[in-house]
């Protein structure tokens, strides 16, 4: 795995959903860095993947209420547990569970592995709710998927929160979540 400035130069082989990332991030005038790789949808492979963009390693978790009426991307740093009950409280929500495969494809056109801010580009009804915690929201650069789990993206974090969030109609929600149960 290599660190490349920008979009591929072939395209080829890849999904229109990735080129479609590649696309707004350039009309936004966002730089970013990309290495590409084999399928990558556990921690532990994308902890590698990390290593090469040396940046905050995220847990994404596509979240839902019991009534599956309210739904919400929570970006976290991937070594911190998550405890529902912390995010829960914050935001208000009785229970929290993880989302459905279904609704992940429906609102931001994003399969499980590949779960990844940028599919809030996807969400033009505005059904998904970003949270990030507070490590997240303050780091300088953030990694990233493109909507697949074979590429890999490095970028600036006030680039998401000025530049690209703004663009996609999304106010992300920072929360603050406990490194461990706090008594």
């Amino acid at each position: 795995m290599k660190l490349m400035k920008g979009r591929p130069e072939n395209t080829s082989g890849r999904l229109e959903k990735e080129i479609k990332v590649y696309d707004l991030l350039d009309s936004l005038e966002i730089e970013y860095e990309r290495t590409d790789h084999d399928e990558a949808n556990t921690m532990e492979a994308c902890n590698e993947i990390d290593k090469v963009l040396d940046v905050i390693i995220c847990k994404n978790l596509f979240l839902c209420n019991r009534q599956e009426t309210q739904f919400y991307l929570l970006m976290m740093p991937g070594d911190k547990p998550f405890k529902t009950k912390d995010l829960s409280k914050q935001i208000g929500s009785a229970r929290l569970s993880f989302g459905k495969e279904k609704y992940m494809e429906e609102y931001l056109n994003i399969r499980p592995g590949a779960v990844s801010v940028m599919g809030l580009m996807n969400d033009k009804e505005h059904h998904v709710q970003l949270l990030l915690d507070q490590p997240v929201a303050e780091s300088e650069y953030l990694g990233c998927h493109p909507c697949v789990s074979t590429s890999s993206l490095k970028m600036k974090t006030k680039d998401i929160l000025e530049k690209f969030l703004p663009a996609v109609g999304h106010e992300p929600i920072v929360v603050d979540l406990p490194l461990q149960d706090e008594e």
